[in-house]
């Protein structure tokens, strides 16, 4: 899986500040961690952001913690990490912020955390509660190094030290994980399980253990990303060849599924409502 993305809509992406630095992690860490993504935004007023499904987990490490909530009373801890989703997340965020955010695959987080995803799915949990005082002395010292390359780096040690004394996802979920993302959700799940040797029933119970979503679940985002990649290239085809190229039914499919997963339509997406 080299690639992800982050559905959001083109009106919230253009809201936001951009301050941003991105880092790619040491080739060692490859199919653990995906990306690392600095922010340092200034004091803003309110502001929602609407997070689609991702293909990753993503675990956020609070240099300056802003103001952060899930509806009316939903509280997002300080650093937090984002399990996999099958739904739409709503956070509003307001005040200064500054820190990294980690895009890590399942591989990786099963490693770095070392309890099935399941219990991280549809769930922000601040890092602290996973990794105990051992999130804060990896904090302190990012927090004391001076710059973001230098602090890719200090992550890039770390995670290699940690994730090496980690579990590791069965092998069979690990490949059926990565069927599904490089298909982009194009592969039946009958004809995955026939391929892994197990009942359909069985990888669905062992999948959805080890990495947080049932196998069509995560067909579905797959498919979600090929379809918004597609809609924001600078050629984009129809809708409804978008549909047909991402193995929807039809155009109807297309637009119901987008819905469910972003909270809007491809159309709404494309054109900043």
């Amino acid at each position: 899986m080299a690639d992800w993305t982050l559905v959001v809509s083109r009106e919230e992406v253009a809201r936001a500040p951009a301050d941003h630095a991105f880092g790619v992690p040491h080739p060692r860490l490859a199919g653990h961690v995906l990306t690392y993504a600095a922010h340092d935004f200034p004091e803003m007023e309110p502001m929602a952001w609407r997070v689609a499904p991702l293909g990753v987990l993503t675990v956020v490490l609070d240099l300056e913690t802003p103001l952060r909530k899930v509806g009316e009373d939903g509280h997002v801890p300080a650093s937090p990490v984002l399990g996999l989703r099958d739904r739409p997340l709503l956070v509003e965020q307001a005040g200064p912020s500054r820190g990294i955010s980690v895009a890590m695959t399942p591989l990786g987080a099963y490693a770095l955390f070392g309890l099935p995803l399941r219990e991280l799915a549809n769930a922000t949990i601040g890092l602290p509660d996973l990794l105990g005082a051992e999130a804060g002395l990896l904090l302190e010292k990012l927090a004391e190094t001076r710059g973001w390359p230098a602090r890719f780096r200090v992550l890039d040690d770390y995670l290699t030290t940690r994730l090496a004394l980690g579990p590791e996802l069965a092998r069979p979920v690990q490949g059926a994980w990565q069927q599904l993302m490089t298909s982009a959700g194009s592969l039946r799940i009958s004809a995955l399980a026939d391929q892994i040797g197990w009942t359909r029933q069985h990888l669905n119970l062992r999948f959805q253990r080890q990495i947080g979503l049932t196998p069509k679940t995560v067909a579905r985002i797959a498919r979600l990303h090929r379809a918004a990649t597609l809609l924001a290239g600078p050629d984009a085809p129809s809708l409804s060849e978008i549909a047909h190229r991402c193995g929807y039914a039809d155009q109807p499919h297309l637009n119901r599924d987008f819905r469910a997963l972003t909270g809007c339509t491809p159309t709404e997406y494309l054109t900043n409502a």
